[in-house]
């Protein structure tokens, strides 16, 4: 088995979805589980659909046909005949997606949330599933949510392991080209949850654990890992070959180009991922595995934005010792902040976070009552792994250091 990983921006109009085919036919599809994420920017158009149902019910029925609107222009490009099945399969979703609107009587946000968002991987699974076998790849859609099982922590649901591998191996066939949808799952009521964001990298890897995979390939419009993000940063370079260890690492400070859980089931059994190009599926691309910690051997950078720095000290001076930083770390997980760097001396502590679940003025108002507090908005957190002194020296160039902490193979600014 090879699992194929295709992100949004691979199927984001109807070239997308005829080049993913390309691809297959190029790189091979035996023995081969496809799985997609949705199209283009549909997972950011679905969030404003959410927002509107809670925030806006007035703009909801236009922000619903946006989206509609847009994969209608995508079907109408792949498919000749408007009586294909496939515009009443993708019309069915829809229909779905907008009558658990009118019919939902809860008011968590992150239950709706995942109710709906996968919306966009369904219709996209799909509607690629739909044109493959017009072409002659036939192929099997498969709802990922009879196979991948979690917890209902809504949003970022935990997996469970046990139940997840029975699943595939009792009803999984093997024998034929599957598509799927990354992201989603269910949970012991059968209602969806997801992944996280950016989690199909990470349900591919689900997949191969479960099926001895000989392979990942994720498929991406980048020439494989590099080690920066082009987006902010110069002259990047290609990383060839990325040890399991160093690139958790990566991984774990916010590389972007591998989802932090993808790797670990992934080491577990040995299975090699490869991110490749899907404008030239025949180039080498990067390669995971084991073996060399990195080639080349060069810095690696990476950035986040919109990150919170907040900066404690106690009210009388007394030092932040355990006690302090174990009700801290209470209060982080009360409120589900996501922690990307702490730094403490004897009497002060500072955390760099992410306010995913926007609980930052409860989280605030709670620390203000035992501790002076100093918060950050908006600040950049950037990670330059086996950095040297001039690559830091530029980086902060023209930059308002707020926080910088050195290890043997990785620096931490932040910076405002």
């Amino acid at each position: 088995m090879r699992i194929f990983k295709f992100g949004g921006a691979s199927v984001k109009d109807a070239e997308g979805v005829r080049n993913l085919a390309k691809v297959l036919k190029t790189a091979g599809y035996d023995n081969t589980l496809i799985v997609a994420s949705a199209m283009g920017k549909t997972t950011n158009a679905i969030e404003i659909v959410i927002k509107n149902y809670f925030e806006n019910k007035g703009e909801l029925q236009s922000s619903i046909h946006d989206v509609i609107k847009f994969h209608n222009q995508i079907l109408l490009n792949l498919f000749e005949n408007e009586s294909h099945k496939v515009f009443s399969d993708v019309k069915l979703l829809f229909n779905e997606m907008a009558n658990f609107f009118k019919t939902n009587k809860s008011p968590d946000y992150n239950y709706v949330y995942d109710q709906t968002i996968g919306f966009g991987e369904l219709i996209s699974t799909t509607i690629i599933s739909n044109y493959l076998n017009d072409i002659g790849l036939k192929n099997n859609w498969v709802d990922v949510r009879d196979f991948i099982k979690t917890d209902n922590y809504y949003r970022r649901a935990n997996v469970d392991w046990e139940a997840t591998q029975t699943n595939i191996a009792k009803n999984f066939n093997r024998n034929i080209l599957n598509i799927t949808q990354g992201f989603l799952g269910s949970d012991a009521n059968n209602f969806t949850t997801t992944l996280g964001r950016e989690g199909s990298d990470y349900t591919a890897a689900i997949f191969a654990y479960c099926l001895n995979a000989n392979s990942v390939t994720i498929w991406k419009d980048v020439p494989g890992v590099l080690n920066a993000d082009p987006r902010y940063f110069e002259n990047t370079q290609l990383l060839n070959q990325i040890s399991y260890r160093e690139a958790i690492e990566l991984a774990f400070y916010g590389a972007s180009v591998i989802h932090p859980k993808t790797l670990q089931p992934l080491q577990r059994k040995e299975i090699p991922l490869y991110v490749k190009s899907f404008l030239n599926p025949e180039s080498a691309g990067t390669c995971v595995s084991k073996g060399k910690t990195l080639e080349p051997e060069i810095p690696c950078f990476i950035v986040k934005k919109n990150q919170i720095l907040i900066s404690l000290s106690s009210l009388d001076f007394s030092y932040i010792v355990e006690e302090n930083i174990s009700e801290i770390f209470s209060l982080l997980h009360l409120y589900k902040m996501k922690v990307d760097v702490i730094q403490n001396s004897a009497i002060s502590f500072s955390v760099c976070i992410e306010n995913i679940y926007n609980n930052l003025e409860k989280l605030l108002q709670h620390l203000r009552a035992k501790f002076k507090v100093t918060c950050y908005d908006n600040v950049s957190l950037y990670t330059i792994r086996h950095f040297n002194e001039a690559v830091i020296h530029k980086l902060e160039k023209d930059k308002t250091v707020l926080l910088k902490q050195l290890t043997q193979q990785t620096v931490q600014i932040v910076t405002k």
